[in-house]
């Protein structure tokens, strides 16, 4: 009894006593009526979900811009057999419908808040991104300038999620098929 007890006091602390006790039940003159316990099984954790398949946003907003305004349809085609009248007739509605989705999407403003050839003073530490100079680029700043553009800045960028597969991924559009 005092091997036993020295055994189970040995592998208790060696094991943090669970495997004491399965060498005490199979010790036991009990352990012949009771079936071995198992050890509880390992929870497996499901196997990590394949990647989403992948799309630029470029695409995405080009496929929007392609199906709620014809876009890509338009500067796609040829315009050598078609007069200044047919092709401005034609754009008015594309050109309407791709100015709805980029307004949806980013909310854009103007970059400067003044008319367009009003003066404005450019700063020394002006950001190359929000301006673009031109004409006598050489002069000191800070300067005077005649405003050309007053430029765009997004608001906010509302793409729509890619929820394709990885074969339509680069799919600006499907093909159309008329069954007969």
């Amino acid at each position: 009894m005092r091997l036993l007890l020295a055994v189970r006091c040995f592998f208790g602390v060696l094991f943090n006593g669970a495997f004491a006790e399965r060498v005490q039940l199979l010790s036991s003159p009990a352990a012949e009526e009771q079936p071995p316990q198992r050890a509880p099984a390992a929870e497996t954790a499901p196997p990590p979900a394949p990647p989403a398949p992948k799309r630029s946003d470029a695409i995405s907003l080009l496929a929007t811009l392609q199906r709620e305004a014809r876009f890509v349809d338009i500067v796609s085609e040829p315009l050598d057999g078609y007069s200044d009248a047919q092709v401005g007739a034609a754009t008015r509605e594309v050109l309407t419908d791709c100015g709805k989705v980029i307004r949806r999407m980013f909310a854009l403003k103007p970059l400067v808040d003044s008319p367009e050839g009003e003066s404005l003073e450019v700063p020394a530490d002006y950001s190359s991104g929000r301006y673009r100079l031109t004409g006598n680029v050489s002069k000191p700043l800070p300067a005077s300038g005649a405003l050309l553009h007053a430029g765009w800045e997004a608001t906010r960028c509302d793409l729509p999620a890619w929820t394709g597969g990885e074969e339509a991924a680069l799919v600006i559009a499907p093909a159309e098929i008329e069954i007969a």
